[in-house]
Order: structure tokens, then C-alpha cells, then sequence
């Protein structure tokens, strides 16, 4: 009967506290608790300013550093077709900028404008990339310049390098007569697949200009494994290339 007692006791006083954690302690929980909310246009929980810092992923205006060009060049891959690129430098380790709008214009020797080109770009936490833009028709007219510039602010956000475990395993840049060509090896360690890579190379010349550029996406890199980004020119440099430079960036 002692130990019967003693359970109904328990039982008893289990079911009080479950009332009073009911009654009480959830209301509370609910009347103070205000979760995060970086979509309010206020400032308010942690946040640093309006919908940014703390919590929020969006970083506010003190907490990243701006992008800069290192410069912007043209190529002319086949009569009256252009490649064109610029080189983008982003400082911040863990601040990145998705789908950035931009435009590049060619102009003429008088300062005419031959094209207006506009994309986007993504600026990867950590790394430098590309903005790219292929093959783009000048008619009979020849480019002497090509201006970049961004068409709106950099919005950032807080997110780590999702390409941490990649490194570039080999990279072949060969030229004849024919053309020109250039294979890069990435290599995977995570034990992840990554999709949707684009890889940029650059190629310099003796005093560090670019010469050419180029883009190809691959469509997956396996987990601890590695794929082959293969780029082709129907040019010759006529062996003016000295080094190369590969971007890979997840877009």
C-alpha cells in the first residue's frame, strides 16, 4: 500500500507541474519570445540594423567590404566576335553577393558605344570570379574599350565558401596553328557531391595582362571524386600565354 500511495503521489504531483508548465510557463514562453524577423523593414531581436546582422543572414553596411574591378578586357575570338570579362575581387571571407546585375559596353576608338551587354554575377565568399560574357557580335565595327559597372548594390549575405573542399588538380594549356585549348582538373574531398560549378580561367601574359577568358559549368563534381573543365579557342597566342588562373565559383 506504501508504494502504491507513494506512485498516486507522483502521479499526482506529475500532473500538477504538467498543468502549471500549461498554464503558465508556455504563455510566457509565447508573450516574450519574439523570434527573428529580418523581413520586417524594422530594426529589432539582434539585429544590427534594419533586417541585417545578428541572426539575419543579410549583412549590414559596416560588416563587408566592397568589390572592386580589377580590370575589364576583350578578346576577338573569331571575325567580328568578342569575348569579354571582368575581373572581379571580392575581400570578404564570409560575405557573398548572389546574382549581382551588371553591364558591360564596348565602345569604338571615338568613344561610341558598339554594345551594351548586361548579366549577372555571383560573388562567391572568398574568392575572386568573372564577369563573362561570350562571343558577342560587333559587326563590322572594332572595340578600342569595354566599361564595367554594376547596375544595382551588392546585397550580402552571410554564407561560409560551399567550395572549401575543392582544389585545382591539374590544369593543361596547349596552342598550335589550329587553336588553342586548356583542361583543368577540379578535385572534390568532400564527401559530398557539389552541382552547378562554373569554372572561369584567365590567361596572362609575361607582364601579368589578360589575353583570354573563358567559362564552362559542370553540371556535377562527385563526392571524393573529380571532373575535367575543358575550355577550346579558334585562336592562336602565338605563345604569348605564361601563366593561367582558374575561378571556380557555385552558382
Amino acid at each position: 500500500m506504501a508504494s502504491w500511495s507513494k506512485n498516486r503521489k507522483l502521479i499526482y504531483g506529475g500532473s500538477t507541474a504538467i498543468v502549471i508548465f500549461s498554464i503558465i510557463v508556455i504563455p510566457a514562453f509565447i508573450h516574450f519570445y519574439k523570434p527573428p524577423t529580418c523581413f520586417d523593414g524594422a530594426q529589432n531581436g539582434n539585429e544590427q540594423g534594419v533586417d541585417c546582422g545578428g541572426s539575419c543572414e543579410r549583412l549590414c553596411q559596416g560588416a563587408f567590404l566592397s568589390a572592386s574591378v580589377a580590370w575589364t578586357r576583350f578578346e576577338e575570338v573569331a571575325p567580328h566576335l568578342y569575348n569579354v570579362a571582368a575581373y572581379i575581387v571580392n575581400p570578404n571571407t564570409e560575405g557573398e553577393a548572389s546574382h549581382v546585375p551588371y553591364h558591360i559596353i564596348l565602345y569604338d576608338k571615338d568613344g561610341v558605344i558598339i554594345t551594351d551587354r548586361s548579366g549577372t554575377v555571383t560573388l562567391p565568399p572568398h574568392r575572386n570570379t568573372l564577369a563573362f560574357q561570350g562571343a558577342i557580335n560587333a559587326g563590322k565595327r572594332v572595340p578600342a574599350k569595354a566599361l564595367f559597372e554594376f547596375t544595382a548594390v551588392p546585397d550580402w549575405h552571410k554564407r561560409a565558401d560551399p567550395l572549401s573542399k575543392i582544389s585545382i588538380g591539374s590544369k593543361s594549356y596547349i596552342e598550335d596553328s589550329g587553336g588553342s585549348t586548356m583542361s583543368v582538373t577540379l578535385n572534390n574531398r568532400d564527401i559530398y557531391p557539389l552541382t552547378n560549378v562554373s569554372v572561369y580561367v584567365a590567361l596572362y601574359d609575361a607582364d601579368g595582362n589578360a589575353l583570354g577568358f573563358s567559362k564552362t559549368v559542370l553540371d556535377e563534381i562527385s563526392a571524393s571524386g573529380s571532373s575535367i573543365a575543358p575550355f577550346t579557342w579558334a585562336i592562336d597566342r602565338k605563345g604569348k600565354v605564361i601563366s593561367t588562373e582558374v575561378l571556380p565559383v557555385q552558382e
